[in-house]
């Protein structure tokens, strides 16, 4: 009996290994936790034809904004580990928000399975067309002398977008009121009416807006300026060194993921980013390429949500 234990436990996996094998038969849901036109949907969008070309099925896109985005990677977290449920996550859903909520709705690093990182980018602050804001020096004045009364959006509490702003009004004395949006969409739409002062947000969402001259970037968030935008310059030069924030986007899976459906998404999202076309839309759009292993996907979820907590403990950012 001792001799055959592991031929019977070796028969009852079998069943998993062959779905894992056959995977996928059908369309495979793929959620973005923000409204149609923020960064998380531009590159989700931009990887699908080759993800559909990779697995040999449809991704059906489905948005799913709410709570900062921790609503659809909540839904995930309940999905079923058969791959059939995945998700392009962002740094503040999957690792930022969560543990801020009462109760938090997910385990950042039980109830999902990093896959592969899809890409980075930095944030651009940026204002109206309208403003009488002219570059960032000019910000800073204008804030200090206007104390209270202007405002800056994002696409949720706690997100990179937020973290960004009151980590600046804190370095820089500044009072700004925070109006927060179900998703960076709705935000844009404010910020070209003029009724948002400034926004810090992803590069890609205002890329096309700042080269059809409907906002003025002031400065962007990375160390090191941005090749989209050589002219504009870190928030870190103009007296606040140090200062570094971006936005990375991962695609996720349910927890229990099975390692060879993994492998599967790891090997189509490295394929679309070194495909030439499929690199040179998303670098357009202003994101820098991901790519790498599960294990690095993993490590920088761990990396990233211990560094952002220490940050929200210091600038004391809580959920209302």
């Amino acid at each position: 009996m001792i001799q055959r234990r592991p031929l019977l436990l070796g028969a009852l996996a079998m069943p998993g290994i062959a779905r894992a094998q056959a995977y996928p038969t059908r369309s495979i849901s793929f959620l973005i936790p923000f409204a149609p036109g923020g960064g998380t949907d531009i590159i989700a969008r931009a990887l699908q034809p080759t993800l559909q070309d990779e697995l040999g099925q449809a991704l059906a896109m489905e948005n799913r904004p709410g709570a900062s985005g921790t609503l659809a990677v909540g839904q995930l977290a309940r999905a079923r580990p058969d791959g059939y449920t995945m998700l392009m996550t962002t740094v503040s859903a999957s690792a930022v928000v969560p543990p801020l909520l009462n109760p938090p709705p997910f385990d950042i690093h039980r109830d999902q399975t990093p896959v592969v990182l899809a890409g980075t980018v930095p944030l651009v602050g940026v204002v109206p067309a309208s403003s009488p804001v002219r570059d960032f020096d000019g910000f800073l004045a204008h804030a200090r002398a206007n104390p209270g009364t202007l405002n800056y959006s994002s696409s949720g509490v706690a997100t990179q977008q937020h973290l960004a702003a009151e980590l600046l009004s804190a370095q820089a004395g500044l009072r700004m009121t925070h109006v927060p949006f179900r998703g960076t969409g709705q935000a844009v739409t404010e910020i070209l009416a003029g009724r948002i002062d400034i926004a810090f947000d992803t590069l890609p969402t205002y890329l096309p807006h700042i080269r059809a001259g409907r906002v003025r970037a002031i400065a962007v968030t990375m160390p090191r300026r941005v090749e989209w935008l050589p002219d504009v310059p870190t928030v870190a030069e103009k007296g606040f060194p140090g200062f570094d924030a971006n936005v990375w986007y991962m695609v996720m899976g349910p927890p229990g993921l099975p390692e060879a459906i993994t492998a599967r998404w790891v090997a189509g999202v490295n394929r679309g980013l070194n495909d030439r076309g499929v690199r040179a839309r998303i670098s357009e759009a202003g994101f820098l390429p991901g790519g790498g292993t599960q294990a690095d996907a993993a490590a920088l979820l761990r990396r990233d949500a211990e560094r952002y907590a220490n940050v929200i403990r210091q600038a004391a950012i809580k959920l209302d």
